[in-house]
């Protein structure tokens, strides 16, 4: 697939620059622009619209507190950042001086609130069906894979906190691809403090580590399960 554009998918081109433009260049004195906060505000409501959609229609089956939490999961700072990574937005953004030196552009919640802004854009510029279009392209990873996510959490989030109760912390590596290009798949190895513990293989990178750490979860959890920590509840008997 080829990359998200932001000008094929705004087409207003005042909007799209408005999107881009942060209050810390609109800001400086010389300046007479107008920065993204309104169009954050607008595009978190499409996004929350769009997301609860998608989760409702494809998800009968599940309770308000299931649905709220899903969302929650999917709709959070840094699946937003990571959206705003793939489509390059942090070298387009307008930035004040000050904002530049302090590394704006790689910041999460600098380009999580990008993010919802540009969905603003796109909801005004082209109408709320190609900004739901916008959102399922961009967020479909996550969206795609919130069956997995427990509690709230993604797979290797969840090996993560389980390892780090015990001091340990885990590591990937591709160690192996197969297939052409444009149907490659990806052998990932997992590793628990540089020891390789166990290898999946997806049709991503990214679903790859998911599968080896679900994998993974799954024997340490069954060989030495954890006591729930205070506040948590105990697993279901």
């Amino acid at each position: 697939m080829s990359p998200v554009s932001l000008s094929d998918r705004i087409r207003d081109s005042r909007l799209l620059r408005q999107a881009l433009t942060h209050s810390s260049y609109a800001n400086e004195g010389y300046r007479k622009e107008i920065h993204n906060e309104r169009l954050e505000f607008l595009g978190d409501a499409v996004l929350q619209l769009v997301v609860t959609e998608w989760l409702y229609q494809h998800h009968p089956e599940w309770s308000e507190g299931q649905l709220s939490q899903a969302r929650a999961a999917i709709v959070c700072e840094a699946t937003l950042a990571e959206a705003a990574t793939a489509l390059n937005v942090g070298p387009q953004l307008r930035l004040g001086k000050g904002e530049e030196r302090s590394g704006g552009r790689q910041k999460p919640s600098l380009l999580a609130d990008a993010m919802e802004a540009i969905i603003g854009a796109c909801y005004l510029s082209e109408g709320f069906a190609a900004a739901r279009d916008f959102v399922w392209e961009i967020l479909a990873y996550a969206l795609n894979t919130v069956e997995d996510r427990e509690a709230g959490r993604d797979h290797k989030t969840a090996l993560n906190d389980w390892l780090r109760r015990r001091g340990q912390e885990a590591t990937y590596q591709v160690v192996a691809s197969y297939g052409p290009d444009h149907a490659k798949t990806f052998e990932v190895e997992v590793l628990v403090n540089g020891v390789p513990q166990g290898r999946a293989i997806g049709r991503s990178k990214k679903e790859a580590e998911q599968q080896a750490a679900r994998q993974l979860l799954k024997e340490l959890t069954a060989e030495s399960p954890l006591p729930p920590a205070p506040g948590e509840l105990p697993p279901p008997v």
